[in-house]
């Protein structure tokens, strides 16, 4: 409702996305660099998380650590870049209003871990080098499990309200971004 008392209603059904050169040549020069970067994204944390995975002098706190956050990379650069290199071919450039917070949320929930796993990472590191008698006695698999866990699930619990809130707001345009 809104203050004379009447409902409002989202008027925006899609939002146009412009930002980068309408030239086509431009845009396959940019699909081809967006697409190499992400590939190259992808194979590197793939990479890292397969080597943690499958050698079990890796099965460490630092390294699990480290290929936790090389997954959460994967889904953080894959909740955008698809649909970014998707728009670089496509003729209307546009995302669904649905489409737009769906990535929306995913993007800041897992920009939101990252951050939480920086700083677990940095904790145990500091653990283990200010205290390295202690570490192993400290960083049981029970904690850092649990810092995993942690680290996991604060994004999505954190960014949940923010989202659906800002989506409840009435758009009725522009609808370009």
């Amino acid at each position: 409702m809104n203050v004379s008392g009447r409902e409002t209603t989202n008027s925006v059904s899609h939002f146009i996305l412009t930002g980068f050169s309408s030239s086509p040549k431009m845009q396959l020069l940019y699909f081809g660099i967006f697409t190499a970067t992400y590939t190259l994204t992808l194979m590197g944390n793939t990479a890292i998380a397969c080597a943690v995975w499958w050698d079990r002098h890796l099965h460490t706190p630092m390294y699990i650590f480290l290929g936790n956050f090389s997954l959460l990379e994967i889904c953080y650069v894959t909740t955008t870049t698809p649909n970014m290199l998707a728009n670089f071919l496509s003729t209307s450039k546009s995302i669904s209003f649905v489409g737009c917070f769906t990535q929306f949320y995913f993007f800041f929930s897992f920009g939101c871990d990252e951050g939480f796993f920086l700083c677990i990472m940095a904790f145990d590191r500091y653990l283990a080098i200010c205290r390295p008698l202690h570490y192993p006695c400290i960083m049981t698999k029970q904690l850092y499990t649990g810092l995993i866990i942690f680290g996991w699930s604060c994004g999505f619990i954190l960014f949940l309200t923010p989202v659906v809130l800002i989506s409840q707001l009435p758009y009725c345009g522009p609808n370009t971004i």
